[in-house]
């Protein structure tokens, strides 16, 4: 095979079979629940996380859920590892590459409980478990 047909295979098989650097470029970023606190009014902690999933009204205040996912950052690192090691297969990289990229991270519920003044009261895990305290 001529060296002119081995370059239009690579770049071809690059073109092709490029998920596995696509999805390390575009992962989402974790969520930073250092930025909220107990008592912290509702449009701070909305501003910091988005809107919510799910919003449940109550007599005692209201509930916001979240899906949330970690470990999934952007990673230019990730995608150069990726993309040399496309080019050293000749693509065959991305039957392993795409489902390593396809199962980082982890999704996980989160749970904002707030009063009738809508402070932030708990916030809570999918597993139930306290994130960061309660207020009494």
């Amino acid at each position: 095979m001529g060296f002119v047909m081995k370059v239009l295979l690579v770049i071809s098989s690059l073109n092709l079979a490029s998920c596995s650097v696509g999805m390390a470029m575009h992962g989402k970023e974790d969520v930073n629940l250092s930025s909220i606190t107990v008592g912290q009014d509702r449009s701070i902690v909305v501003m910091n996380l988005g809107q919510p999933q799910k919003t449940n009204a109550n007599e005692h205040g209201r509930v916001d859920t979240y899906l949330v996912e970690r470990g999934n950052a952007p990673s230019i690192g990730r995608a150069v590892g990726h993309a040399a090691m496309d080019v050293l297969t000749l693509g065959a990289w991305e039957i392993i590459g795409t489902p390593i990229e396809g199962f980082a991270g982890e999704e996980f519920t989160l749970t904002i409980e707030y009063g009738a003044d809508d402070k932030l009261k708990t916030v809570a895990t999918g597993s139930g478990k306290s994130a960061i305290g309660s207020m009494k």
